[in-house]
């Protein structure tokens, strides 16, 4: 929990420890969670929430109204901007195949 510790280094007291019961409620008890429940609950405070990604109740029975998990990653992809470069090309490691190869009997440098 040293990272919990650490966000108090860029975040308000009060948002950690909001992020930390939000963490708790869901069921979530990483650091990763409560970073991701604290960040909600700044962008929250400072500016108009994204569009929520998806989310995964922990467990039916100790969860909270409107405790819920989301994914880091979902969270991440929803903040980033869209990638339109083109996907790359592998043609030239079509070459790589087209190398004769040595025989049974050859020797390496013969």
């Amino acid at each position: 929990m040293i990272e919990v510790l650490l966000l108090a280094r860029h975040m308000d007291h009060e948002q950690v420890v909001a992020g930390l019961a939000a963490a708790h409620r869901a069921g979530a008890l990483t650091a990763e969670a409560v970073a991701l429940e604290a960040r909600k609950i700044a962008d929250a405070d400072g500016e108009a929430a994204a569009p929520a990604p998806r989310t995964i109740a922990r467990d039916p029975h100790t969860e909270q109204a409107g405790a819920s998990v989301t994914f880091l990653a979902d969270w991440k992809l929803s903040h980033l901007p869209p990638d339109n470069r083109p996907l790359p090309s592998v043609a030239h490691y079509d070459q790589l195949l087209q190398q004769p190869g040595r025989t049974a009997g050859e020797k390496e440098g013969s």
